[in-house]
């Protein structure tokens, strides 16, 4: 018989089962009669020797068996993969179809996880230009009001391009040379409200000249100087130091609040600390350390005498 004989030969449904990337099983009265290829490298069975065979010993779960008798659809977690699992009954006769949904699902939780991301960070501008809207309500000298919307202004570029973000993730892509000072003088005027509310003042370390996106950059600092509100004695002054740490600038963010047993848990997703209180993401850490990696640097919290220290690091490019 010639080649081309043999695969005339071949039944039409053997070649499409085969080529399925489900794994497909089919049996007649509780014994397997067909495996497809995906299927015999799911169960690490030949079809030869699959065929005839009892459904458990070649599915090797009960929970598979129990499907294949009653019918319906669940999905399985096995060896760290998800499988998606469907069955179907026709008197004696049965099928089971067997998907790796371990991708899909990942990214589902991916998309579930920038969404959070999203909305957390979007929260910033969306409350700066909502004091300033409310500011401009009330009569005021012009360069004062004019000073009011060159901030709404900015944080409108801001969240234009948290929208770009979109599209194209959370990696630093703006990234540019420029004083620390400069993201410091812009965090403060952000921050002027809150920090005036809580009777509590910030000083600034040492300049120096980094390469970050300044977006990011600003995204970290208000995340820690407003932390540091937050969980610090009202009313005590903060602040935020630098230091050279060879091609790298650290900055440390000092609140006098109560000691942290397990400061490394706060930089998961979805993780608040044990004081704090009302409502919030628990992803405010999560986001620092997220921007932070993304640049290479590193991100972590530690208690330095009588204050906890949230610092992180970032690229230098020589002092001023």
């Amino acid at each position: 018989m010639t080649g081309a004989e043999g695969l005339a030969a071949e039944p039409v449904t053997d070649r499409w089962i085969d080529a399925l990337p489900q794994a497909v099983l089919l049996t007649q009265g509780g014994q397997v009669t067909r495996v497809n290829a995906a299927a015999s490298r799911l169960w690490g069975l030949s079809q030869d020797r699959a065929q005839g065979r009892p459904v458990l010993e070649v599915v090797r779960r009960h929970t598979l068996e129990t499907l294949l008798e009653r019918g319906g659809e669940l999905e399985l977690e096995v060896s760290g993969r998800t499988l998606r699992c469907q069955a179907t009954r026709d008197g004696s006769s049965g099928a089971l179809i067997v998907e790796d949904v371990t991708d899909h699902r990942r990214r589902e939780a991916e998309l579930r996880e920038a969404t959070a991301v999203l909305s957390h960070e979007f929260r910033t501008p969306v409350a700066a230009l909502r004091g300033v809207l409310e500011a401009l309500e009330y009569d005021m000298p012009r360069d004062l009001s004019q000073n009011f919307v060159r901030q709404g202004l900015q944080e409108t570029e801001r969240l234009a391009r948290l929208v770009e973000d979109l599209a194209v993730g959370f990696r630093p892509t703006r990234a540019r040379t420029l004083p620390l000072s400069e993201a410091f003088a812009r965090a403060e005027r952000l921050l002027s409200a809150e920090l005036t509310a809580r009777r509590a003042a910030v000083t600034f370390g040492q300049d120096f000249l980094v390469r970050a996106d300044p977006d990011k950059l600003l995204q970290v600092l208000l995340n820690l100087v407003e932390n540091a509100l937050k969980y610090g004695p009202a009313g005590q002054p903060l602040q935020v130091l630098t230091a050279e740490r060879g091609t790298w600038i650290e900055v440390s963010v000092l609140d006098g609040g109560p000691p942290i047993a397990d400061t490394e848990s706060l930089f998961g997703a979805h993780t608040r600390g044990p004081s704090a209180t009302g409502q919030g993401s628990g992803m405010g850490l999560y986001i620092v350390r997220s921007i932070v990696h993304g640049w290479g640097g590193q991100a972590w919290a530690e208690r330095q005498g009588s204050q906890n220290a949230f610092c992180f690091t970032l690229p230098g490019v020589g002092g001023l």
